[in-house]
């Protein structure tokens, strides 16, 4: 089980309505500029709240609004990688990875650090700052960060926009390893169509 969705959400003038069935792998939100993509992902996270619907991952309900369930986001266990990283910019690579996984009960967690660092390919970076990283290293520590915080699912959102060619690949290849490897489920966000077709097992559309 993946991502169930059924919801809508007020957005100025318009309202952003989304139906997303359970399926394995990567399910892909497709569109351009402006159409909600982002929003929904933050419903999902818990930090917008639909009018109406649901939001189950990983067969959990973590928002219905006919049974008056919502789950606060903390408790919906959802890794979050940004368009931007969005690294902690006074604490070291190490800091930044570890401080997910300190939140997170013993239990939910699946990686250590060491392990995170290995199969991201970031072992050399523990001691660095954020600002010393290039892009791709950067947005490795933000999926780093992200996965040892022991999430049920990974929302990512256009993580590869910001990123020349060469990086954009290394960054595919470390999600197909996550989709392959980890089996995580993936909400994942993107307006480049190669993109999706080459990672997605679902694509819905907005527009």
């Amino acid at each position: 089980m993946s991502f169930d969705l059924a919801i809508e959400v007020p957005r100025g003038d318009r309202t952003v309505s989304v139906t997303i069935a359970p399926a394995s792998g990567i399910t892909a939100l497709f569109g351009p500029s402006g159409v909600g993509k982002t929003t929904v992902l933050d419903v999902v996270a818990g930090l917008v709240r639909p009018s109406s619907g649901h939001v189950r991952v990983a067969g959990e309900t973590l928002f219905d609004a006919a049974a008056g369930i919502a789950l606060p986001p903390e408790r919906r266990g959802c890794g979050y990688v940004f368009q931007d990283g969005r690294l902690f910019p006074h604490m070291s690579v190490q800091g930044n990875l570890t401080y997910g996984w300190k939140l997170a009960p013993p239990a939910q967690r699946f990686m250590t650090l060491a392990e995170a660092a290995d199969f991201l390919g970031i072992t050399a970076l523990l001691d660095r700052t954020p600002r010393t990283l290039s892009g791709g290293e950067a947005q490795r520590v933000a999926i780093g960060r992200a996965l040892l915080s022991g999430p049920r699912a990974l929302l990512m959102d256009e993580p590869l926009s910001s990123l020349d060619e060469n990086r954009r690949d290394g960054i595919l290849q470390v999600i197909e390893r996550i989709r392959d490897d980890l089996a995580l489920p993936i909400l994942y966000v993107s307006h480049d169509r190669a993109e999706v077709d080459r990672l997605a097992a679902q694509v819905v559309e907005l527009a």
